[in-house]
């Protein structure tokens, strides 16, 4: 005849929990949405620099490469 099953432990159901426990990634998530927001509404970067003045035209490339013509003549 074959021997009876025996009982090895027990199983229970854990305990429900706690609202922080159960909430506290919403509670994290609405923290950090809410710095972010603060963060980026006050804090300002450096003010911007006025853009400097372009001249009105440049002067071309040189069409064959070596020497070129220099403020003070010709370079090597």
């Amino acid at each position: 005849m074959a021997k009876a099953p025996t009982v090895i432990g027990v199983l229970t159901e854990p305990p429900a929990p706690t609202w922080w426990k159960a909430n506290r990634h919403k509670v994290f998530g609405i923290g950090g949405l809410l710095i972010g927001y603060l963060v980026g509404t006050h804090l300002h970067g450096a003010p911007e620099q006025p853009d400097q003045p372009r001249p009105g035209h440049t002067t071309p490339a040189p069409a064959t490469p070596g020497e070129h013509r220099t403020a003070h003549g010709l370079a090597a």
